[in-house]
Protein backbone atom coordinates (compact mmCIF):
# COMPACT_ATOMS: atom_id res chain seq x y z
CA UNK A 1 0.00 0.00 0.00
CA UNK A 2 3.03 2.42 0.79
CA UNK A 3 4.18 1.97 -2.67
CA UNK A 4 1.10 2.59 -4.19
CA UNK A 5 0.85 5.76 -2.10
CA UNK A 6 4.18 6.74 -3.21
CA UNK A 7 3.47 6.06 -6.64
CA UNK A 8 0.07 8.48 -6.35
CA UNK A 9 2.21 11.32 -5.28
CA UNK A 10 4.79 11.27 -7.63
CA UNK A 11 2.50 11.01 -10.62
CA UNK A 12 0.66 14.34 -8.90
CA UNK A 13 4.58 16.16 -8.68
CA UNK A 14 5.17 14.75 -11.84
CA UNK A 15 1.69 15.68 -13.83
CA UNK A 16 1.52 19.26 -13.58
CA UNK A 17 4.89 18.91 -14.90
CA UNK A 18 4.27 17.18 -17.96
CA UNK A 19 0.91 19.42 -18.10
CA UNK A 20 3.45 22.63 -18.45
CA UNK A 21 5.71 21.05 -20.88
CA UNK A 22 2.79 20.19 -23.39
CA UNK A 23 1.24 24.03 -22.84
CA UNK A 24 4.67 25.20 -23.46
CA UNK A 25 4.95 23.21 -26.79
CA UNK A 26 1.68 23.82 -27.49
CA UNK A 27 2.22 27.90 -27.02
CA UNK A 28 5.41 28.66 -28.35
CA UNK A 29 4.95 31.77 -30.32
CA UNK A 30 4.58 30.78 -34.32
CA UNK A 31 6.83 33.68 -35.68
CA UNK A 32 5.25 33.68 -39.48
CA UNK A 33 1.66 33.51 -37.85
CA UNK A 34 2.79 36.82 -35.54
CA UNK A 35 4.14 38.05 -39.51
CA UNK A 36 1.56 37.39 -41.19
CA UNK A 37 -1.24 39.19 -39.09
CA UNK A 38 0.35 42.06 -37.57
CA UNK A 39 -1.26 45.10 -38.61
CA UNK A 40 0.76 46.90 -40.66
CA UNK A 41 3.89 46.04 -39.66
CA UNK A 42 7.40 46.63 -42.26
CA UNK A 43 7.16 42.63 -43.91
CA UNK A 44 10.17 44.14 -46.17
CA UNK A 45 11.43 40.96 -45.91
CA UNK A 46 8.67 39.47 -47.17
CA UNK A 47 7.21 39.11 -50.50
CA UNK A 48 3.78 38.61 -51.78
CA UNK A 49 2.73 35.31 -52.96
CA UNK A 50 0.33 36.86 -55.15
CA UNK A 51 0.07 40.50 -56.00
CA UNK A 52 -2.92 42.24 -55.15
CA UNK A 53 -5.37 43.41 -58.19
CA UNK A 54 -4.01 39.98 -60.25
CA UNK A 55 -6.88 38.30 -62.11
CA UNK A 56 -8.67 35.25 -59.87
CA UNK A 57 -10.09 33.57 -62.41
CA UNK A 58 -13.65 31.44 -62.59
CA UNK A 59 -16.55 33.10 -59.81
CA UNK A 60 -16.10 31.43 -56.60
CA UNK A 61 -18.80 30.13 -54.73
CA UNK A 62 -18.12 32.19 -51.99
CA UNK A 63 -16.67 35.83 -51.74
CA UNK A 64 -17.18 39.48 -50.66
CA UNK A 65 -18.17 41.32 -53.13
CA UNK A 66 -17.45 44.22 -51.18
CA UNK A 67 -15.11 45.19 -48.19
CA UNK A 68 -15.58 48.61 -46.45
CA UNK A 69 -13.82 50.25 -43.71
CA UNK A 70 -14.00 52.97 -41.87
CA UNK A 71 -10.74 54.21 -39.54
CA UNK A 72 -11.56 57.04 -37.11
CA UNK A 73 -8.83 58.08 -34.62
CA UNK A 74 -9.76 59.75 -31.93
CA UNK A 75 -8.20 62.69 -29.96
CA UNK A 76 -7.63 60.11 -26.98
CA UNK A 77 -5.21 57.76 -29.22
CA UNK A 78 -8.10 55.45 -29.46
CA UNK A 79 -9.10 53.81 -32.44
CA UNK A 80 -12.75 53.52 -34.23
CA UNK A 81 -13.88 51.14 -36.53
CA UNK A 82 -16.43 50.70 -38.54
CA UNK A 83 -16.50 47.56 -41.26
CA UNK A 84 -19.44 46.91 -44.00
CA UNK A 85 -18.71 43.10 -45.25
CA UNK A 86 -21.11 42.23 -48.49
CA UNK A 87 -20.72 38.20 -47.77
CA UNK A 88 -21.92 36.17 -50.78
CA UNK A 89 -22.69 32.48 -49.83
CA UNK A 90 -22.81 29.43 -51.54
CA UNK A 91 -25.93 27.86 -52.23
CA UNK A 92 -25.62 26.01 -48.68
CA UNK A 93 -25.17 28.46 -47.01
CA UNK A 94 -23.92 29.50 -43.60
CA UNK A 95 -24.74 30.60 -39.93
CA UNK A 96 -22.49 33.70 -40.64
CA UNK A 97 -19.43 35.11 -40.33
CA UNK A 98 -15.93 35.10 -38.68
CA UNK A 99 -13.79 38.11 -38.01
CA UNK A 100 -10.48 37.43 -36.69
CA UNK A 101 -8.67 40.57 -35.04
CA UNK A 102 -5.31 40.19 -33.50
CA UNK A 103 -4.96 41.13 -29.39
CA UNK A 104 -1.97 40.02 -29.26
CA UNK A 105 1.42 40.74 -31.95
CA UNK A 106 4.15 39.17 -30.12
CA UNK A 107 4.39 40.64 -27.06
CA UNK A 108 2.20 43.76 -27.78
CA UNK A 109 -0.60 43.49 -26.58
CA UNK A 110 -4.34 45.60 -27.92
CA UNK A 111 -7.45 46.09 -26.13
CA UNK A 112 -10.94 45.77 -28.32
CA UNK A 113 -13.68 46.61 -26.56
CA UNK A 114 -17.57 47.67 -27.53
CA UNK A 115 -17.88 45.09 -30.12
CA UNK A 116 -21.53 45.27 -31.79
CA UNK A 117 -22.96 44.11 -35.18
CA UNK A 118 -25.62 44.55 -37.09
CA UNK A 119 -27.37 43.39 -40.75
CA UNK A 120 -28.89 45.74 -43.35
CA UNK A 121 -30.63 42.61 -45.35
CA UNK A 122 -32.11 41.57 -42.02
CA UNK A 123 -29.66 38.56 -41.53
CA UNK A 124 -29.15 37.33 -37.79
CA UNK A 125 -26.12 39.69 -36.23
CA UNK A 126 -25.88 38.74 -32.44
CA UNK A 127 -21.63 39.14 -32.17
CA UNK A 128 -20.47 36.78 -30.33
CA UNK A 129 -16.55 37.14 -29.34
CA UNK A 130 -14.06 35.07 -28.09
CA UNK A 131 -10.26 34.41 -27.22
CA UNK A 132 -8.02 32.08 -29.79
CA UNK A 133 -4.26 31.79 -29.72
CA UNK A 134 -3.81 35.52 -30.10
CA UNK A 135 -6.87 36.89 -31.70
CA UNK A 136 -10.56 38.11 -30.89
CA UNK A 137 -12.70 35.61 -33.31
CA UNK A 138 -15.94 37.89 -33.51
CA UNK A 139 -18.54 35.46 -34.71
CA UNK A 140 -21.64 37.25 -36.35
CA UNK A 141 -24.84 35.31 -37.19
CA UNK A 142 -27.10 32.50 -35.41
CA UNK A 143 -26.50 28.99 -35.12
CA UNK A 144 -29.69 28.07 -35.43
CA UNK A 145 -30.05 29.55 -38.35
CA UNK A 146 -28.73 29.68 -42.35
CA UNK A 147 -28.77 32.23 -44.35
CA UNK A 148 -27.88 32.27 -47.99
CA UNK A 149 -27.18 34.66 -50.85
CA UNK A 150 -25.55 38.26 -50.70
CA UNK A 151 -25.51 39.39 -46.63
CA UNK A 152 -24.58 42.47 -45.62
CA UNK A 153 -22.82 42.74 -42.14
CA UNK A 154 -21.65 45.54 -40.10
CA UNK A 155 -19.51 45.11 -37.32
CA UNK A 156 -17.93 48.24 -34.85
CA UNK A 157 -15.52 48.31 -32.78
CA UNK A 158 -12.71 50.53 -30.13
CA UNK A 159 -8.94 49.05 -30.56
CA UNK A 160 -6.75 51.40 -27.54
CA UNK A 161 -3.56 50.99 -27.77
CA UNK A 162 -3.05 50.91 -32.10
CA UNK A 163 -0.55 53.89 -32.09
CA UNK A 164 3.00 53.62 -31.61
CA UNK A 165 4.35 56.63 -30.08
CA UNK A 166 7.42 58.49 -31.42
CA UNK A 167 10.17 60.84 -30.77
CA UNK A 168 8.61 63.12 -33.55
CA UNK A 169 5.49 61.43 -34.39
CA UNK A 170 3.08 58.92 -33.33
CA UNK A 171 2.39 56.48 -35.77
CA UNK A 172 -0.55 53.29 -36.28
CA UNK A 173 0.26 50.61 -38.34
CA UNK A 174 -3.35 48.34 -38.92
CA UNK A 175 -3.97 45.38 -41.13
CA UNK A 176 -7.58 46.80 -41.96
CA UNK A 177 -9.37 43.71 -43.62
CA UNK A 178 -7.69 41.31 -41.01
CA UNK A 179 -5.67 38.78 -43.73
CA UNK A 180 -7.49 35.74 -42.44
CA UNK A 181 -10.45 35.62 -45.18
CA UNK A 182 -10.27 32.69 -47.33
CA UNK A 183 -12.60 34.05 -49.93
CA UNK A 184 -11.49 36.39 -52.54
CA UNK A 185 -12.72 40.71 -51.98
CA UNK A 186 -13.76 41.76 -55.10
CA UNK A 187 -13.61 45.85 -53.82
CA UNK A 188 -12.32 46.74 -50.90
CA UNK A 189 -12.13 50.59 -49.46
CA UNK A 190 -11.05 52.02 -45.90
CA UNK A 191 -11.29 55.14 -45.24
CA UNK A 192 -8.89 57.23 -42.68
CA UNK A 193 -10.28 59.85 -41.09
CA UNK A 194 -8.39 62.22 -38.01
CA UNK A 195 -8.99 65.18 -35.86
CA UNK A 196 -5.75 67.03 -37.19
CA UNK A 197 -4.58 67.20 -40.98
CA UNK A 198 -3.52 63.84 -42.48
CA UNK A 199 -0.21 64.71 -44.09
CA UNK A 200 1.71 61.30 -43.96
CA UNK A 201 -0.92 57.92 -44.43
CA UNK A 202 -0.08 55.15 -47.39
CA UNK A 203 -1.67 51.53 -47.77
CA UNK A 204 -0.44 48.82 -49.56
CA UNK A 205 -2.20 45.94 -50.72
CA UNK A 206 -1.51 42.05 -50.64
CA UNK A 207 0.26 39.30 -48.04
CA UNK A 208 2.16 42.17 -46.18
CA UNK A 209 2.78 45.72 -45.39
CA UNK A 210 5.59 45.21 -48.43
CA UNK A 211 2.90 44.59 -51.08
CA UNK A 212 0.77 46.86 -53.83
CA UNK A 213 0.29 50.52 -53.43
CA UNK A 214 -3.20 50.98 -53.39
CA UNK A 215 -5.36 53.56 -54.74
CA UNK A 216 -6.00 56.64 -52.99
CA UNK A 217 -8.37 59.71 -53.11
CA UNK A 218 -8.00 62.42 -50.55
CA UNK A 219 -11.42 63.97 -49.07
CA UNK A 220 -10.49 67.08 -47.54
CA UNK A 221 -7.56 67.53 -45.27
CA UNK A 222 -8.89 65.37 -42.42
CA UNK A 223 -9.89 61.97 -44.41
CA UNK A 224 -8.19 60.02 -47.19
CA UNK A 225 -9.85 57.11 -48.80
CA UNK A 226 -7.63 53.80 -49.97
CA UNK A 227 -9.18 51.44 -52.82
CA UNK A 228 -7.91 48.32 -53.78
CA UNK A 229 -9.85 45.49 -55.94
CA UNK A 230 -9.90 41.55 -56.62
CA UNK A 231 -7.57 40.69 -53.89
CA UNK A 232 -7.29 37.09 -53.42
CA UNK A 233 -7.74 35.05 -50.03
CA UNK A 234 -5.64 35.95 -46.78
CA UNK A 235 -4.34 39.14 -48.75
CA UNK A 236 -5.58 42.46 -46.91
CA UNK A 237 -4.85 46.01 -47.24
CA UNK A 238 -2.98 47.62 -44.52
CA UNK A 239 -2.47 50.98 -43.47
CA UNK A 240 0.39 53.20 -41.81
CA UNK A 241 -0.64 56.46 -40.96
CA UNK A 242 2.04 59.43 -39.26
CA UNK A 243 0.32 62.25 -37.06
CA UNK A 244 2.81 64.62 -35.42
CA UNK A 245 4.02 64.55 -32.02
CA UNK A 246 1.29 65.50 -29.84
CA UNK A 247 -1.58 65.87 -32.40
CA UNK A 248 -3.42 63.37 -30.00
CA UNK A 249 -3.20 61.46 -27.07
CA UNK A 250 -0.82 58.42 -27.36
CA UNK A 251 -1.27 56.06 -24.28
CA UNK A 252 2.25 53.70 -23.66
CA UNK A 253 2.03 50.35 -25.14
CA UNK A 254 1.36 47.56 -23.11
CA UNK A 255 3.36 44.37 -23.42
CA UNK A 256 2.83 40.67 -22.06
CA UNK A 257 5.78 38.65 -21.05
CA UNK A 258 6.88 36.49 -23.49
CA UNK A 259 5.36 33.00 -24.07
CA UNK A 260 9.50 31.54 -23.53
CA UNK A 261 11.14 33.83 -21.26
CA UNK A 262 14.10 31.61 -19.72
CA UNK A 263 17.35 32.75 -19.28
CA UNK A 264 20.81 31.35 -19.51
CA UNK A 265 20.33 30.49 -15.55
CA UNK A 266 17.39 28.54 -15.40
CA UNK A 267 18.29 26.38 -18.39
CA UNK A 268 21.88 26.20 -16.77
CA UNK A 269 19.53 24.83 -13.34
CA UNK A 270 17.09 22.71 -15.90
CA UNK A 271 20.46 20.93 -17.04
CA UNK A 272 22.32 20.34 -14.22
CA UNK A 273 19.71 18.45 -12.25
CA UNK A 274 19.38 16.16 -15.20
CA UNK A 275 22.78 15.70 -14.92
CA UNK A 276 22.44 14.86 -11.33
CA UNK A 277 19.54 12.31 -12.03
CA UNK A 278 21.59 10.11 -15.01
CA UNK A 279 24.52 10.20 -12.41
CA UNK A 280 22.22 8.92 -9.55
CA UNK A 281 20.73 6.01 -12.04
CA UNK A 282 24.48 5.36 -13.12
CA UNK A 283 25.34 4.93 -9.50
CA UNK A 284 22.34 2.68 -8.69
CA UNK A 285 23.26 0.36 -10.88
CA UNK A 286 26.92 -0.11 -10.08
CA UNK A 287 26.22 -0.12 -6.45
CA UNK A 288 26.61 -3.21 -4.57
CA UNK A 289 23.22 -5.14 -3.93
CA UNK A 290 21.74 -5.54 -0.47
CA UNK A 291 22.74 -2.39 1.44
CA UNK A 292 19.30 -1.34 0.83
CA UNK A 293 17.31 -4.79 1.81
CA UNK A 294 16.17 -3.41 5.32
CA UNK A 295 13.00 -1.52 4.96
CA UNK A 296 14.19 1.01 7.69
CA UNK A 297 13.13 4.79 8.23
CA UNK A 298 16.55 5.40 6.86
CA UNK A 299 15.04 4.12 3.49
CA UNK A 300 11.70 5.65 3.94
CA UNK A 301 12.80 9.36 4.88
CA UNK A 302 15.14 9.82 1.47
CA UNK A 303 11.98 8.41 -0.55
CA UNK A 304 9.52 10.73 1.37
CA UNK A 305 11.64 13.51 0.23
CA UNK A 306 11.96 12.52 -3.06
CA UNK A 307 8.21 12.63 -3.54
CA UNK A 308 7.49 15.70 -1.64
CA UNK A 309 10.43 17.49 -3.85
CA UNK A 310 8.55 16.09 -7.10
CA UNK A 311 4.84 17.38 -5.79
CA UNK A 312 6.85 20.91 -5.13
CA UNK A 313 8.69 21.09 -8.33
CA UNK A 314 5.38 20.37 -10.15
CA UNK A 315 3.29 22.84 -8.16
CA UNK A 316 5.96 25.69 -9.12
CA UNK A 317 5.45 24.87 -12.81
CA UNK A 318 1.65 25.30 -12.35
CA UNK A 319 2.03 28.67 -10.32
CA UNK A 320 4.50 30.07 -12.46
CA UNK A 321 2.03 29.26 -15.89
CA UNK A 322 -0.78 30.37 -13.67
CA UNK A 323 0.84 33.90 -12.81
CA UNK A 324 0.48 35.47 -16.23
CA UNK A 325 -2.82 33.36 -17.04
CA UNK A 326 -4.69 34.92 -14.66
CA UNK A 327 -3.43 38.71 -15.00
CA UNK A 328 -3.87 38.11 -19.45
CA UNK A 329 -6.36 35.40 -19.96
CA UNK A 330 -5.63 31.76 -21.06
CA UNK A 331 -3.38 32.21 -23.63
CA UNK A 332 -1.06 33.88 -22.42
CA UNK A 333 0.97 31.50 -21.07
CA UNK A 334 4.67 32.57 -19.94
CA UNK A 335 7.42 29.72 -19.57
CA UNK A 336 10.37 31.17 -17.18
CA UNK A 337 13.06 30.32 -14.78
CA UNK A 338 10.70 29.35 -12.41
CA UNK A 339 9.10 26.48 -14.60
CA UNK A 340 12.49 25.49 -14.98
CA UNK A 341 13.51 25.17 -11.70
CA UNK A 342 10.03 23.27 -11.00
CA UNK A 343 10.82 21.02 -14.07
CA UNK A 344 14.22 20.02 -12.51
CA UNK A 345 12.87 19.76 -8.92
CA UNK A 346 10.12 17.20 -10.24
CA UNK A 347 12.85 15.33 -11.61
CA UNK A 348 15.38 15.05 -9.48
CA UNK A 349 12.34 13.99 -6.61
CA UNK A 350 10.89 11.16 -9.03
CA UNK A 351 14.20 9.82 -9.77
CA UNK A 352 15.10 9.12 -6.00
CA UNK A 353 11.48 7.29 -6.02
CA UNK A 354 12.02 5.52 -8.75
CA UNK A 355 15.94 4.49 -7.88
CA UNK A 356 14.56 3.16 -4.58
CA UNK A 357 11.57 1.04 -6.25
CA UNK A 358 14.31 -0.14 -8.57
CA UNK A 359 16.57 -1.17 -6.08
CA UNK A 360 13.95 -2.57 -3.10
CA UNK A 361 13.06 -4.81 -6.30
CA UNK A 362 15.87 -6.00 -7.04
CA UNK A 363 17.22 -6.50 -3.44
CA UNK A 364 13.58 -9.10 -2.81
CA UNK A 365 15.00 -11.21 -5.53
CA UNK A 366 17.49 -14.28 -4.54
CA UNK A 367 20.81 -13.70 -4.14
CA UNK A 368 22.66 -15.07 -6.99
CA UNK A 369 19.73 -13.64 -9.27
CA UNK A 370 20.32 -9.94 -7.62
CA UNK A 371 24.12 -10.06 -7.98
CA UNK A 372 23.58 -11.22 -12.06
CA UNK A 373 21.44 -8.26 -12.39
CA UNK A 374 23.94 -5.55 -10.44
CA UNK A 375 26.87 -6.59 -12.59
Amino acid sequence: MRGRGRARTVALGVLPTIVGLVLLTLLAPPCAAAARSQPGGDGADRADAHPAGADLGPEEFESIPAYDVVLTIATNGDLHVRETITYDFDAGGAHGIVRRLPYRIGDRLYEIRGVRASSSTGAPARPRTRRWWHDLLISVGDEDRAVRGRQAYVIEYTVTGAFTPGDVHDELNWDALGGAWEVPIREAAVRVEAPVVLRKARCRAGTSAAGTPCLRDRDGPYAIEFTQSALRPRESMFITVRLPKGAITVPPPRHAPPHWAVTWAGAGLLALSLAGVAAAARGARAAPIGLEAGPGRSQAVPVERGALLAVLGGALVVADVADEVRAHGAWAVSIGDASMAGVGAAAVGSAVVCLHRFRMRITRRRPGEGNKVGR
